[in-house]
C-alpha cells in the first residue's frame, strides 16, 4: 500500500516511550477489535505505570474495519470508550500499511507541541475471515479504485489470481525486476523467509512459532512466481499500543520513568510518481534519510532494526533502502 514510515527519534525535544503492550497476532475469531484493543493499551499503560485517566489524547490506526464491519466511522472512540477511556481527543487514522507509525508520527508531534504530557497511539486490525475473497479485497483499497483492474492485469502479467493479496503480485514483479537487475536469487528470498521463522520461535506473540529450513521454504506451495507461501506474510487479527510521555509528564509519574525511552527522531513520507528503477527516490530511502538527519545519526550506528516484510522481497528491498547495505 503506498505509504511509509520509518521512525526513531528527537534529540531536540524530549518525548520518550514509556509503554508498550501488544497481543499475540494470528486469528482471533472469538475476539472483537475492541477486545484486541483493549488487551494493547491495558498492557501499554500497566508497562508505564499509568492509568487511563492519564492519558491526553488518543491516535488510533486502522485501516480495513470498515470494509470488514461496516465500521467506517469513529472506531477509535468505539474502541476506545469500551474500555472506558473517553473525553479526551481521538484522533482516527488511516494510512495503509503506515496507519500504525502514522499515529505513532501524530501522537509525537502532539506532545511536542506541548498540547499534552501523556499521549496514546494504537494500532488494531482484524483481517481475517472465513471468507477468503472479503479479507482479500480489503487490499483492494491500498490503490487507486478506479483504475485497479487495469492495473491488476498489468501487473498479472497473465498469472492465475488465486486465493492471495494482489500485494503478493504487486511485490513479485518488484522482486522478478530486482532479481533480472541484480541477480537476486530465490534461495536468497527463501533464506529471509527462513530466518525471520526462526526468529518467530523466540517470540510468544507471532502468529507461527515453528522453524522452517530454506530447502523447505524452496519446496513449499507457490503462490506467485518468485515466491512460495512462507515467503508470504500471513493475514492476522493483533494490536499494538504505545504510550508516550514529555519530561513533564515523567517527572510527575517517577514510575513511568524506569522504562522511558527518548524517542530520537520519526519521518513519514508518501509514495510519489518515479522511475521504477531510481531507488534513491524510493519513500522508505526518503524517510529513513529524513529520520537519520533528524536524529542526527546514520544508518551504521543501527543496532537493531524492525524491518517490513510483507514478502520475503521487502525486507531486502526496505534493508537496502534504510541504509545497511
Amino acid at each position: 500500500m503506498r505509504a511509509d514510515a520509518v521512525s526513531a527519534g528527537d534529540h531536540v525535544t524530549a518525548v520518550h516511550a514509556v509503554g508498550i503492550g501488544m497481543t499475540p497476532f494470528g486469528r482471533h475469531p472469538d475476539l472483537t477489535l475492541k477486545d484486541l484493543t483493549r488487551v494493547a493499551v491495558a498492557a501499554a499503560l500497566a508497562d508505564a505505570d499509568l492509568e487511563p485517566g492519564d492519558l491526553e489524547a488518543a491516535f488510533f490506526a486502522n485501516a480495513v474495519q470498515g470494509h470488514m464491519e461496516g465500521q467506517h466511522n469513529i472506531r477509535g472512540q468505539i474502541a476506545l470508550r469500551a474500555m472506558g477511556i473517553g473525553g479526551i481527543p481521538v484522533f482516527n487514522v488511516e494510512n495503509a500499511c503506515a496507519s500504525g507509525s502514522s499515529a505513532l508520527a501524530l501522537a509525537v508531534q502532539f506532545l511536542r507541541s506541548g498540547a499534552g504530557e501523556v499521549a496514546l497511539a494504537i494500532g488494531a486490525e482484524k483481517m481475517w475471515s472465513a471468507d477468503k475473497r472479503k479479507t482479500f479485497a480489503a487490499f483492494d483499497a491500498g490503490w487507486d479504485v478506479a483504475t485497479a483492474e487495469t492495473e491488476k492485469a498489468r501487473i498479472r502479467e497473465g498469472r492465475e489470481g488465486g486465493d492471495r493479496s494482489v500485494f503478493m503480485d504487486i511485490y513479485a514483479a518488484q522482486a522478478r525486476a530486482h532479481m533480472e537487475r541484480y541477480g537476486t536469487t530465490v534461495r536468497q528470498l527463501a533464506t529471509v523467509s527462513s530466518k525471520n521463522h526462526g526468529a518467530s520461535v523466540h517470540n510468544p506473540l507471532a502468529q507461527y512459532r515453528e522453524p522452517i529450513e530454506v530447502e523447505a521454504v524452496l519446496a513449499a506451495r507457490p503462490v506467485v512466481d518468485p515466491f512460495t507461501l512462507p515467503m508470504c506474510s500471513p493475514v492476522s487479527d493483533g494490536a499494538a499500543a504505545i504510550v508516550l510521555g514529555t519530561e513533564a509528564a515523567l517527572r510527575r509519574r517517577p514510575g513511568a520513568r524506569a522504562r522511558a525511552v527518548a524517542i530520537r527522531a520519526v519521518a513519514l513520507r508518501s509514495g510519489s510518481d518515479r522511475d521504477p528503477t531510481d531507488l534513491d527516490a524510493h519513500l522508505s530511502r526518503r524517510a529513513a534519510d529524513a529520520a537519520y538527519a533528524a536524529a542526527g545519526i546514520g544508518p551504521a550506528e543501527v543496532s537493531v532494526a524492525e524491518v517490513h516484510d510483507a514478502t520475503a522481497f521487502a525486507e531486502i528491498l526496505q534493508t537496502e533502502c534504510l541504509g545497511f547495505c
